[in-house]
């Protein structure tokens, strides 16, 4: 279609209504996430992800779990933007070194590393750190045995990590079970979908602070919670002895089967051998306990419930085309402002 104009002003008007326009209905060009994103500028993408988180998995075994926190953990503040992976500077302290990030395994850290530079050899400034956070936590999850589930890809890597973003964001082991559910709604997931990600603590390890309070002085009338299996408290109490002068010491999520994705998480929510005091208060609460026994009993059901959880985290607030970046490397923004 030809437009022909008899005058400067003509033309300016037809300019201005357009440009007025295109603001109105902007363009739908803007990149959408797809599975195939990087099928011609990256195309050993997959290959390359999923070789470097097997030798990681073998070499460390607590990788997979180390993984998929921290999908949790960048996922649930900024979105799935790799944020959570920012250093901090002498500017600026980046959410990692908030109080609740600090502790995080830095297996997690250094996998993500590692497919980052493999990535950069192959395909210079093409691969986002938050897409490769998104593939190598659906890869650890189906290598442990956990289901395998779609993910798309096209993420920008966000621009902003801050420490003083972070509180409100995360559930903590002192809250009630409304507080988490409500501050799981906050972020568009049902209490359906709080449940199965619970699951996740099916792999993994906590750390004695954070169960403390439930093996020592736990009340006046008991030195224990008595909602605890009795020789699993006994247990944790030996472990965790020393814990006050050795802070790194830990306790696997499932006591059964830690290295293994499977519904063991929740038939021990069954019997009393929850770790943490939000866990096992899942079983007591009408609005969780149903769900809890759903999956105790049927895994398939569990797997088919958390696979469609985590894709909807891992689309929390994407970032795409000008509202990020690829970096050159994951801790840092390419022009090194906070």
């Amino acid at each position: 279609m030809a437009f022909h104009f008899h005058s400067h002003s003509q033309f300016l008007l037809f300019f201005f209504l357009t440009a007025g326009l295109a603001l109105l209905f902007p363009s739908t060009a803007e990149p959408h996430l797809t599975e195939n994103y990087y099928e011609k500028t990256c195309p050993k993408f997959n290959d390359i992800v999923q070789q470097v988180v097997t030798d990681k998995q073998i070499a460390t075994p607590t990788t997979a779990a180390a993984v998929l926190r921290l999908f949790f953990h960048d996922c649930v503040l900024e979105g799935c933007d790799a944020s959570l992976l920012i250093a901090s500077n002498s500017f600026n302290k980046a959410e990692r070194d908030h109080d609740t990030n600090v502790n995080l395994p830095g297996d997690g850290f250094d996998t993500i590393a590692r497919i980052k530079t493999s990535l950069e050899l192959q395909c210079p400034g093409v691969v986002s750190c938050a897409d490769i956070i998104t593939a190598a936590t659906r890869n650890l999850v189906n290598m442990v045995g956990g289901p395998h589930y779609r993910v798309s890809f096209g993420r920008k890597d966000g621009l902003v990590s801050r420490a003083d973003r972070v509180d409100g964001h995360y559930a903590k082991t002192n809250m009630t079970m409304s507080e988490i559910i409500n501050l799981f709604a906050s972020k568009k997931l049902s209490v359906q979908d709080m449940v199965a990600l619970s699951g996740a603590h099916t792999i993994g390890f906590s750390h004695c602070r954070e169960f403390s309070n439930r093996i020592f002085n736990f009340s006046k009338t008991s030195d224990i919670d008595p909602t605890l299996n009795a020789n699993f408290a006994k247990g944790l109490k030996n472990l965790c002895a020393n814990y006050t002068s050795n802070p790194g010491m830990s306790a696997f999520n499932d006591v059964m089967t830690p290295g293994k994705f499977d519904n063991m998480y929740f038939r021990n929510l069954q019997r009393g051998l929850g770790l943490l005091s939000t866990d096992q208060a899942m079983m007591v609460d009408e609005r969780t306990k149903p769900l809890v026994d759903l999956y105790a009993s049927d895994e398939k059901k569990f797997f088919e419930d958390f696979a469609q959880s985590m894709i909807k985290v891992s689309l929390m607030n994407v970032k795409t085309g000008k509202h990020g970046e690829v970096r050159r490397r994951c801790d840092a923004f390419n022009n090194l402002k906070t």
